[in-house]
């Protein structure tokens, strides 16, 4: 995010360049945003980190070759184009916070905040990343975590760059590149078992600044004349756009898979190094460098502003992914951009009003004393609860519930991130009761949600368990993007071709957050299943909240309406369940249970799914499972009451 190319000021400015973080910022802000094509927008943060070696590598050697380097100084410059522009952002973001984020969520806003300040907001959220982490993912500040690996590179690379020209001043080069070689290396064997690690913490995203350092240093042949450079611009623009439009969130990323972006960076940065192109004509056009000049604090405020719209309506009563709610957050993102560049970022960084140093850290304590003392306000208040009533209370502290004790977590729900398939127990999860029927439950999250419902509900079967987070469980699964040996796989092919070819159980039931795309497969393992003499109850998708159910019910509180709800209701859930209930009567032939029907009371809708039922509406599906007690306790998990009330409904249905 750093430097911008006019921060250059030994060297030429290169208008290309800010042409290109206008691309890499606008791919971020469509990927945030939803936009199809950028699902793989994510991207531009790796070319943000390769135009950030490039430009400050460039600087900082330049000023060691001349003998005007210094520590101080530099850093002097990274306070003035960083810190000026995200102090002003923190202090607005926490001023939203107050206004809408729960007690929970306020605590983890205040510490993230915190984390960003000092520069660490990358190892909190590596720290917190799972499974069921919501409140990471409606976290305003989630998105400095760049600037804390931007930040703690350039701690170490202006030190690393003095020892390396002080005591082996001609082996630099080899420096640099073996460096770049062991970081990438070490990245992509790393993120096939840890990819948290690996998209979070610096060391492994170290080559991307180190393959700009690579071109400020001409450490690889300059292209030469306009055909070189045409192509390889093309080309680079080519390996971008391409990334940004195939990756997605089952992409192993980074790793190897950021070489595309990064390596196209790199041939656009190249070619305007010894001329112009096409591509560099195009990016050097006003309005695009414009976006890139502001870029930096485009990327500090389009996140905080549509975090707080997605999850509180802040700028507009509309639902979330309405074409103009986009429209208006990009607006709104570019217009206090602007302000922020011509307001804040220019007058620290040049003119007659920038501060001299001594100003500058005075204001920079100051402002930092500020917004530290806000954060540990709202730590030492537990996240100000002040400012709900009682009722909303009780609900928000569901958002920050874990059933870790009641799914089995870590024994019979195993998660992808972070465990391993090892860590699973046949001997408790699969155990089977001769005085008893025996039913085996397997699933994804949904199948670990049901557990304890259902074991309530009928104190006369004997249930097992094998549940696997993100995983529906199927004969052949072998899920997009992750390694062959993933939990998940290791997990199917133990069940299905293992444990299943010797143990049989009166019923399996089948359990998960269905997508359309695992029809054929559902099909091929209940055949697989029923061919070895077991019967097969289907279990469908449940009904599902694009946000957190008890957040959303804070709000329905306060506000007096359910609008948040009809808002973040996800409709298309019912389209699937309808087509598995059609498919499990006049293909599948098995019993189908479906939370729509057990749940929900169809009063309101005259609308048809494909099966020819009744569809339902928000408004009639139930959000609280007692008294108090939301169902879910995130936007489709069942909370303990809401999986006992689900199971108490199929008892009284007689659907087991």
């Amino acid at each position: 995010m750093g430097e911008s190319s006019k921060d250059k000021t030994t060297l030429a400015y290169r208008s290309d360049v800010d042409g290109l973080r206008a691309v890499a910022v606008l791919l971020v802000l469509f990927c945030h945003l939803d936009y199809h094509l950028a699902k793989g927008g994510y991207i531009g943060v790796d070319v943000f980190f390769v135009i950030s070696g490039y430009l400050i590598s460039s600087v900082i050697l330049t000023e060691m070759a001349a003998g005007k380097f210094s520590i101080a100084g530099f850093y002097e410059r990274r306070i003035r184009r960083i810190f000026p522009a995200l102090l002003a952002m923190l202090l607005g973001a926490s001023l939203m916070a107050y206004r809408y984020l729960l007690p929970a969520d306020l605590l983890a806003f205040a510490r993230s905040e915190l984390a960003a300040l000092f520069s660490v907001s990358n190892f909190l959220f590596w720290s917190q990343s799972g499974y069921f982490d919501e409140v990471s993912a409606v976290n305003p500040m989630l998105h400095t975590w760049s600037l804390a690996v931007e930040e703690q590179f350039y701690i170490l690379f202006p030190i690393f760059l003095v020892v390396v020209r002080r005591f082996c001043p001609k082996r630099l080069k080899a420096a640099v590149w073996t460096l770049t070689i062991v970081s990438l290396t070490v990245a992509s064997i790393w993120v096939k078992f840890d990819s948290s690690s690996v998209f979070f913490l610096a060391p492994f995203r170290a080559w991307e600044f180190l393959i700009g350092t690579i071109l400020s240093q001409r450490y690889l042949p300059s292209l030469k004349g306009p055909t070189q450079r045409n192509i390889a611009s093309l080309a680079g623009i080519a390996l971008i756009l391409f990334a940004a439009a195939k990756y997605g969130p089952k992409t192993l990323f980074p790793g190897a898979a950021a070489l595309a972006p990064c390596i196209g960076a790199a041939l656009i940065i190249a070619a305007g190094e010894t001329g112009t192109s096409l591509i560099g004509r195009a990016l050097s056009w006003r309005p695009v460098v414009f976006i890139g000049l502001i870029s930096y604090s485009l990327y500090l405020w389009h996140w905080p502003i549509l975090v707080f719209q997605n999850t509180n309506s802040m700028l507009m009563e509309r639902s979330v992914g309405d074409k103009q709610v986009k429209i208006v957050v990009i607006v709104l993102s570019i217009l206090a951009a602007a302000l922020s560049w011509l307001f804040i970022e220019r007058p620290f960084r040049k003119g007659r009003f920038r501060p001299q140093r001594k100003t500058l850290l005075a204001i920079s304590a100051a402002a930092v004393a500020v917004v530290a003392a806000v954060d540990c306000t709202m730590l030492a208040k537990g996240g100000l609860p002040s400012r709900f009533s009682p009722e909303a209370l009780r609900v928000a502290g569901y958002s920050s519930f874990h059933p870790d004790s009641a799914w089995r977590q870590g024994t019979c729900f195993i998660l992808q991130e972070g465990d391993s398939f090892d860590k699973f127990r046949p001997d408790i999860c699969l155990r089977k009761d001769p005085t008893r029927r025996n039913i085996l439950l397997a699933g994804d999250s949904l199948s670990a949600a049901l557990y304890p419902g259902l074991t309530k509900a009928y104190p006369d079967v004997n249930f097992a368990q094998i549940s696997i987070a993100g995983c529906p469980l199927m004969v052949s699964e072998q899920p997009v993007g992750t390694s062959p040996w993933s939990v998940c796989s290791k997990a199917s092919a133990f069940l299905f071709g293992q444990y299943l070819q010797h143990q049989t159980y009166d019923t399996v039931i089948l359990a998960s957050s269905w997508l359309n795309d695992d029809m054929p497969e559902i099909g091929h393992t209940i055949s697989w299943i029923r061919q070895r003499g077991m019967k097969v109850v289907l279990v469908g998708p449940p009904f599902m909240y694009d946000m957190g159910l008890p957040r959303l019910l804070v709000i329905a509180l306060r506000e007096h309406s359910n609008r948040a709800l009809e808002q973040h209701w996800v409709p298309v859930r019912q389209q699937t369940d309808r087509t598995m209930a059609a498919l499990s009567r006049d293909q599948w032939k098995v019993p189908y249970i479906s939370a729509f029907d057990d749940l929900c009371v169809k009063q309101t809708s005259n609308a048809t799914g494909s099966s020819g039922q009744q569809m339902v509406s928000v408004s009639d599906c139930p959000v609280f499972a007692a008294p108090g007690v939301p169902i879910y306790f995130d936007p489709s998990h069942f909370t303990i009451e809401g999986s006992v009330l689900y199971a108490s409904r199929m008892r009284a249905k007689g659907q087991l």
